[in-house]
C-alpha cells in the first residue's frame, strides 16, 4: 500500500540496493551450501545443521535481504518486495513500515531489547567448561543419547564420572531443559523460562548462539548483514560447543577440546571469553537498531 514517506529516509538507488541484495544472497548461499546439500541427500551433520534444526529460520528465509529501518529502496515499487509483510510503497520506492512492524511485534521487541540489554550488562561467567552437553547424556539410558549417530568419546561410565567430578552451573534454560533427570539436581542453578532475563550472561555459549535467534525473530527490522554476522558467530560457537562435548566427532574431522583436563579447560575458557566479547558487540548492534527513534516511537511505555 502507498504511504507518506518517513522523514529524511536515506535512499538507495536500484543499483546500490540490488548489489547489496546480491552480495547477501551469495553470502547465505555459501554459508548454507553444506546444509542444503545434505538435506537433499537425506543426511545430517551433528554440528553444522544445528542452526537450522534448532532454530526456525530456513536458508530461503535467511537469503531474503532486508535493509533495516529508515532506508528507502528506489525503483522497488514494481518488485516482489512491495508485497512483503511490513513493507510499504512510497512513490516509486519501497521501505520498511516500521510503525506496522512495531504495532504487530511490539511485545517481542520489548522482550528482546530487555533480554539483550540485561545480558550485555553482566560480566561474563567463565568456567562452565561446556558441561551442559555432558549433563544431557549423564546416566542416559541406551537410546536416549541426543546424537545417536556419534559415540561418546569416553564411554558412558567415564562420561558420568566427569560430570560427578565437576560443579555444573548452567544458567541457560534452553540448555538446562535437555538435562537428563539425574543431571537436573546437580545443576547449581535451576533456570526457568520466567527467570531467563535475570540469569542470562554473555559467557554462556548458548546465549551467544541465541543472538542469531533474536536477530531472526526481529526480521525484517534487523539489517540482513547484521543477521548474517550473528549467524557466522553462532556457527563458530556451535563448533566449540561440540568440540567440548562428550561426543567423539573424529569422523567429522573434529578434534576434541578435552575439558576433563587442565589444558582443555584453559583452551575452552580462552575461546569462551573471546566469544562473550564478540556476542556483546552484536547485542549492542541489535540494540542500536531497536533504539532507532522510528522504532522507539511505536513501542509501549517501559514497564515499571
Amino acid at each position: 500500500m502507498s504511504s507518506v514517506p518517513s522523514p529524511a529516509a536515506p535512499t538507495l538507488t536500484r543499483e546500490e540496493w540490488a548489489a547489496r541484495e546480491s552480495a547477501h544472497a551469495a553470502r547465505v548461499d555459501e554459508a548454507t551450501a553444506g546444509h542444503r546439500g545434505r538435506r537433499g541427500r537425506g543426511e545430517a551433520h551433528p554440528i553444522e545443521d544445528f542452526l537450522f534444526s534448532y532454530y526456525s529460520t530456513t536458508p530461503a528465509q535467511l537469503r531474503r535481504w532486508h535493509p533495516g529501518p529508515g532506508v528507502r529502496l528506489d525503483g522497488a515499487s514494481g518488485s516482489e518486495r512491495a508485497s512483503w509483510k511490513h513493507y510499504r510503497v512510497v512513490g516509486d520506492a519501497v521501505e520498511l513500515d516500521v510503525d506496522a512492524f512495531t504495532v504487530a511485534r511490539g511485545s517481542a521487541v520489548e522482550f528482546i531489547r530487555g533480554l539483550l540489554s540485561a545480558t550485555a550488562s553482566r560480566p561474563a561467567r567463565l568456567g562452565c567448561f561446556g558441561l551442559h552437553e555432558w549433563a544431557m547424556v549423564y546416566r542416559a539410558r541406551e537410546g536416549d543419547v541426543r546424537h545417536q549417530q556419534v559415540p561418546l568419546r569416553l564411554g558412558q561410565a567415564a562420561t558420568d564420572e566427569v560430570v560427578e567430578r565437576h560443579q555444573i552451573a548452567c544458567s541457560h534454560f534452553d540448555a538446562f531443559r535437555f538435562f537428563t533427570p539425574d543431571a537436573v539436581p546437580r545443576n547449581a542453578i535451576q533456570p526457568t523460562r520466567e527467570s531467563q532475563s535475570a540469569l542470562e550472561q554473555p559467557g554462556c555459549l548458548h546465549a551467544g548462539m541465541d543472538v542469531y535467534k533474536w536477530a531472526t525473530k526481529l526480521t525484517p527490522l534487523i539489517p540482513s548483514e547484521l543477521t548474517m554476522d550473528c549467524f557466522d558467530l553462532a556457527m563458530e560457537i556451535r563448533l566449540l560447543d561440540m568440540e567440548a562435548s562428550p561426543y567423539d566427532l573424529s569422523g567429522y574431522g573434529v578434534e576434541p577440546v578435552r575439558i576433563e583436563t587442565a589444558a582443555g579447560k584453559t583452551a575452552y575458557m580462552e575461546r569462551q571469553r573471546a566469544f562473550s566479547e564478540r556476542s556483546n558487540v552484536l547485542r549492542h548492534r541489535i540494540l542500536g537498531v531497536l533504539d532507532d527513534p522510528a522504532v522507539r516511537r511505536g513501542q509501549p511505555a517501559p514497564r515499571r
